[in-house]
C-alpha cells in the first residue's frame, strides 16, 4: 500500500497519523529525497530507509500522536559510523533531514437546528476544517435559498468543511449517521425536538461531546424527563448546558454562535490530543 492509500485508508479509520518525508539528501543515503513513509498509532506505511533513520522517525512520529501535535517539524540525522545512534549504526556517510507532518483526524460537528443561532454558527464552523453536518427537521431552514452553496455564495460560499444537510422530520434519526468521537450540538426551535435528540444522543455510544443550548429551568425540566426515561445521573453528567465560553456575553444569536463556536474549538483541540 503506498502513502497516498495508507492515508485514505486512515482517514476512513478516523486514525491520526504523521507523514514523514525525506525533505533533504546531502551525500549518500538509502532513499532519495521525496520518500515517504505513513506512521500511524499502531502501522507503518512506506520506508524512508530504514535502520536508525527510520526507527527514530517512527519514536518521534508517535511521541507527536501521543501528544497530539498538530505542528509540522524537521528532523536531521547523520548516517555515519561515528554517529551516536540507538538503532544501530548507519554509514551512508551522508546527512538527512526529515519533515514529520502531523495529519489529524477530521473532526465532525452536528449541529441539531439552524435557526437564528444555528445559521449563524454555521456561517462560522464552516470556515473550519471539519464535517459538518446540519440537521433540521424544517425544509425552509436548509434551503439553498437561505443556506446559500458551497463555492457560490450564502452563507457557506467559502466554507472549509465539508457540509452534510440533512432534512430529518425526526431530527434524532440523524444521530445513527454520525461516526464516532462527533460533537453534537442541540439548539432546536422544540423543547420537544431538543428533549428527543438529547436522549438519543445518551443512547448514542462514542459521542465526542453533547450540548444545548437553553436555562438553567429548561434543563431542570429535562433533568427530570430524562430521569424518567431512564437516563441516570452519570448519564446526564455527559450533557454540557449552558454552551459556550462565559467570556464571551449577549443574548444576540451572533454573540451566542461566537461563544459557542469557540469552547466547541477548544473541544475539538482537546480531542485530537486525548486521541493519540
Amino acid at each position: 500500500m503506498d502513502w497516498l492509500d495508507a492515508l485514505q485508508e486512515l482517514r476512513a479509520r478516523r486514525s491520526p497519523a504523521v507523514v514523514v518525508t525525506l525533505a533533504v539528501v546531502r551525500g549518500h543515503a538509502p532513499r532519495n529525497g521525496g520518500a515517504k513513509m505513513v506512521v500511524s498509532p499502531d502501522a507503518v506505511f512506506g520506508t524512508v530507509g530504514g535502520g536508525n533513520l527510520e526507527e527514530t522517525a517512527i519514536d518521534r512520529a508517535r511521541e507527536m500522536l501521543a501528544a497530539g501535535s498538530a505542528e509540522p517539524e524537521l528532523l536531521t540525522l547523520t548516517l555515519s559510523d561515528k554517529a551516536v545512534t540507538e538503532y544501530g549504526v548507519q554509514c551512508c556517510g551522508g546527512e538527512v533531514t526529515m519533515m514529520l507532518e502531523p495529519i489529524r483526524v477530521v473532526p465532525t460537528v452536528a449541529v441539531f437546528g439552524i435557526g437564528h443561532v444555528g445559521i449563524e454558527l454555521a456561517r462560522i464552523l464552516a470556515r473550519h476544517e471539519l464535517d459538518l453536518h446540519l440537521i433540521d427537521s424544517r425544509p425552509a431552514m436548509l434551503d439553498v435559498a437561505r443556506l446559500g452553496d458551497p463555492g457560490r455564495s450564502g452563507v457557506l460560499a467559502d466554507a472549509v468543511a465539508r457540509v452534510h444537510i440533512t432534512h430529518a422530520p425526526v431530527p434524532e434519526s440523524a444521530l445513527a449517521a454520525l461516526p464516532a468521537g462527533a460533537h453534537v450540538l442541540v439548539m432546536t426551535h422544540d423543547h420537544v425536538e431538543d428533549l428527543a435528540v438529547v436522549d438519543m444522543a445518551l443512547r448514542t455510544p462514542d459521542l465526542g461531546s453533547i450540548g444545548l443550548i437553553g436555562s438553567a429551568s429548561k434543563w431542570a425540566r429535562f433533568r427530570k424527563r430524562l430521569g424518567e426515561l431512564g437516563q441516570t445521573d452519570a448519564d446526564l453528567e455527559r450533557v454540557t448546558t449552558p454552551i459556550g465560553i462565559p467570556e464571551v456575553a449577549g443574548k444576540q444569536p451572533a454573540a451566542i454562535a461566537v461563544s459557542v463556536a469557540a469552547r466547541m474549538l477548544q473541544l475539538i483541540d482537546e480531542q485530537a490530543r486525548q486521541s493519540g
